[in-house]
């Protein structure tokens, strides 16, 4: 039976094949589609992306070491009905040694230019999917605590003791992608 995680609830992993499910629905009316984008950042322990191959995303699906799959891109927060809008495949088991989190983000594509925030959104999810069941193991529910952020910071895999865990963050800003590169990364984004 999965768990239904609370805001700042950790769990212990205990797989190496899962997928990160992030899952919402945009209310209707708002005048534009609503472009939320799953990114992935492998945090090593000074708190930074090592390379920029590290960021996943839409336009970066693969970690160079294997681990990380984002399986694409959903524009329109369609997929939901039938299942999760946007996934990663993690493979713990390949995850370069200097990675000790990976912490997953979801943001508001344009959010600024088209007026949209969290508060226009609901239903919004992240579940971890045992890979070898298709079972749900854990699924951490949003709720309606976020009414002006445009990114929220869903949760995080981290390694403590060599052991992989989960927590569910929770955790609303009034930013775009490009705040969380500047935080976690250092380096020169190539486009």
């Amino acid at each position: 039976m999965a768990i239904n995680l609370q805001k700042g609830q950790k769990i212990d992993i205990g797989l190496n094949k899962l997928t990160i499910g992030l899952g919402w629905d945009p209310n209707e009316g708002t005048g534009f589609e609503f472009d939320l984008d799953a990114s992935a950042f492998m945090i090593d322990e000074q708190r930074q992306i090592p390379s920029e191959p590290f960021f996943i995303f839409y336009g970066n699906t693969d970690s160079p070491d294997g681990s990380l799959r984002h399986t694409g891109d959903d524009p329109t927060g369609g997929n939901s009905a039938d299942g999760d809008d946007e996934s990663i495949e993690v493979d713990l088991s390949k995850v370069d040694p200097r990675i000790n989190e990976i912490l997953i983000v979801v943001t508001i594509h344009d959010a600024n230019d088209r007026k949209q925030n969290y508060g226009q959104v609901r239903n919004s999810y992240i579940r971890i999917v045992d890979d070898s069941t298709g079972q749900e193991v854990a699924k951490y529910e949003l709720g309606e605590d976020f009414s002006i952020e445009t990114a929220v910071e869903f949760g995080r895999l981290y390694k403590r003791n060599n052991q992989w865990k989960f927590e569910a963050s929770g955790i609303g800003y009034r930013e775009d992608l490009a705040f969380f590169l500047s935080k976690y990364y250092k380096g020169q984004i190539i486009k």
